[in-house]
């Protein structure tokens, strides 16, 4: 049985064997494993820099997801769809007309008739273009993040098991980042984009396996509070800082996002140092346990529930996010030009930060002092499906307003919670890297399900409402999916 013991520790290696530090840790429970900190220096360093990773990769899924992939899409659709004499169509008008002529206020003319059926053909194009470079990369995501959980469990170097994998991840990630700006078609974008997603989540998904292997149980809920606050604020800075990056840097913005991962990572892995995992025993490798080793997780009843709901929630948000600069530009009335929607997608992220900033503040730590996760999960996922309905049966910019910030808000509570919750279901706590990564499966499955949904809604339906509705319907799901969990 194990033992909390205090342990002197070094601030810059968490090793017990080393000297001097104010911090506590628990020992490590097998030699080449990591020792789990209570306290003091060395787990606020780690809470920190923990933090500024995560935001750092945030900021390319809320820069470079919402908008730098979005316009560079819209351009080389533009290029397809409207050529010759047709070149430089003022989108937003040929919209006005068509939701005039809609409402009976307007007739159009031969030209304008031809006009508007390339609007709808080049609507469906950009919207099935976008969610193939979307939802490819996060199904080749999640095909790899599992195993790269798995192998991380199984490495063995002086910077630990992690650190090598967070490493490369990130410089991978980075060069096809800065390859895809570059990328002349959609197919070449669609390749160019998932190998840099799977680069980086194949950072991302150690990055997050650390949280296991040095917080102990009772702390989770917080550092899952301030992880998921670095998240937040990372995905909101990095679509603030897109619309603005876009405007002076154009499509060369992608250097930016590339330049900051790399910057963050080597700082979390200089500062927040782990032990060594040279002595780390590993078991010989065989591929049928190894196959099955990720079902072994998804066969627990309430992993599975949670894994379920994860899916299911991050599904239904990926579906009413899918489309956000388009949305602005087709949905809304009036409608937006691209410039005006560019500028309006990072305000709509700004809007929601205060709320979604006191939400996670409040909700990871007092899921710690309850001793309860589940019912914070449960309100978090009722009350972003009842967000859904409001750009619904109001399809203004206000509206839109209104459904983040409501959102935003129960996304705050869901965040910190939830990624506790995993960890606390976790069945083998030696194999966290594995079902961490099978978790993050569930979060990537939902989002590359997303936005081939969404594409598909406006492909068939000719419009935007219908994203609304599907989205509210499977974030209404997620919520009774958590109800079967036992823990509380």
């Amino acid at each position: 049985m194990t033992t909390t013991s205090s342990t002197d520790v070094s601030d810059s290696d968490p090793s017990p064997s080393l000297p001097a530090s104010t911090a506590q840790v628990l020992a490590p429970t097998a030699p080449g494993t990591s020792p789990k900190y209570l306290r003091g220096r060395v787990l606020r360093r780690y809470a920190l820099w923990y933090g500024v990773a995560l935001a750092a990769f945030s900021s390319i899924w809320g820069g470079v997801g919402t908008l730098l992939l979005p316009n560079q899409v819209q351009t080389l659709e533009m290029a397809k769809f409207f050529t010759g004499h047709d070149a430089g169509t003022d989108l937003q008008k040929l919209t006005a007309l068509k939701n005039a002529i809609a409402a009976g206020t307007a007739t159009a003319t031969p030209d304008q008739s031809r006009l508007l059926g390339i609007l709808a053909d080049f609507d469906a194009g950009r919207a099935e273009s976008l969610a193939l470079v979307t939802s490819v990369g996060l199904v080749a995501t999640m095909v790899a993040q599992p195993l790269i959980g798995v192998f991380s469990d199984r490495t063995r170097t002086r910077m630990g098991r992690r650190a090598p994998w967070i490493l490369l991840g990130s410089l991978v990630g980075a060069v096809f980042l800065v390859a895809v700006r570059f990328a002349p078609t959609v197919a070449v974008l669609v390749v160019l984009w998932a190998i840099a997603s799977v680069a980086l989540n194949a950072a991302v998904s150690p990055l997050g396996a650390t949280l296991a292997d040095r917080v102990v149980e009772t702390q989770r809920g917080s550092l899952s509070a301030i992880g998921g606050f670095g998240s937040f604020l990372g995905g909101v800075l990095g679509s603030v800082g897109a619309g603005v990056a876009l405007s002076a840097l154009g499509l060369n913005s992608y250097f930016v996002f590339a330049g900051l991962v790399v910057l963050c990572v080597v700082l979390f892995v200089s500062r927040a140092k782990d032990g060594s995992s040279l002595d780390l025993h590993v078991a010989k490798f065989e591929w049928k346990p190894f196959l099955l080793g990720f079902t072994y997780a998804v066969r627990t009843r309430d992993y599975f529930w949670v894994w379920t709901a994860r899916i299911l929630l991050t599904f239904g948000y990926g579906v009413s996010g899918a489309l956000g600069l388009y949305m602005l530009q087709s949905y809304v009335k009036p409608a937006l030009s691209v410039s005006e929607a560019t500028k309006l997608v990072p305000l709509l992220a700004l809007t929601a930060l205060p709320a979604t900033v006191v939400a996670i503040v409040v909700a990871g730590p007092l899921s710690d002092r309850l001793k309860r996760r589940k019912s914070f999960v449960f309100a978090a996922s009722v009350l972003m499906a009842a967000s859904m309905a409001i750009p619904l049966f109001f399809p203004t910019v206000a509206a839109l307003f209104v459904q983040a910030v409501v959102a935003g808000f129960a996304f705050g509570i869901y965040i910190p919670v939830d990624q506790a919750l995993v960890v606390d279901v976790l069945p083998d706590p030696n194999a966290a890297g594995r079902d961490l990564g099978v978790a993050g499966l569930a979060i990537n499955l939902g989002q590359a399900l997303g936005p081939a949904l969404a594409g598909s809604v406006v492909s068939v339906t000719g419009g935007y409402a219908f994203v609304w509705v599907a989205a509210l319907a499977l974030v209404g799901l997620a919520a009774l999916a958590i109800l079967p969990v036992r823990r509380p």
